[in-house]
C-alpha cells in the first residue's frame, strides 16, 4: 500500500479536485493509540489497489491543524482513528475506531 501523507491543509483542495477523478480515502491515524494502529493494520493487510482509491494517511498528532480542517472541510465530527471517503470534493462515507474495515470501504465504493 502506497500511502500518500496529508500534512497541511492546503492539500485539501488537492484531494477535492483528485476526488472528481477517484475516490479518496483519508486515514485520520494517532501514532500512540493503539486501537488507531490496529485498525492501521487491518486496513494495510486487506488493502487492494483493484479498488481504485487513493489512500491518504494524516498523523493527527504531528498535524493537528490539517486534522481539524479536515473535520470542518467535510463535515464529520473528529474522531481518531477515522476513515473518510471523499468523492466529488464531498465525504460519502467515514468510521472510526473498531468500525474501519476495508470491506466497509468496499461497499462505500
Amino acid at each position: 500500500m502506497n500511502w500518500n501523507k496529508l500534512t497541511n491543509d492546503t492539500q485539501l483542495d488537492v484531494i477535492k479536485e483528485e476526488s472528481a477523478e477517484q475516490p479518496i480515502l483519508i486515514f485520520k491515524h494517532s501514532t500512540s493509540c493503539s486501537i488507531s494502529a490496529m485498525a492501521l493494520s487491518r486496513m494495510e493487510r486487506n488493502w487492494s489497489d483493484q479498488l481504485g482509491v487513493k489512500p491518504y494517511y494524516l498523523d493527527l498528532l504531528a498535524n493537528r491543524r490539517a486534522s481539524n480542517n479536515v473535520a470542518n472541510e467535510f463535515g464529520v465530527h473528529h474522531e481518531s482513528p477515522q476513515v473518510l471517503l471523499i468523492r466529488n470534493g464531498e465525504c460519502v462515507y467515514d468510521a472510526s475506531h473498531m468500525a474501519i474495515s476495508f470491506a466497509g470501504l468496499q461497499q462505500a465504493v
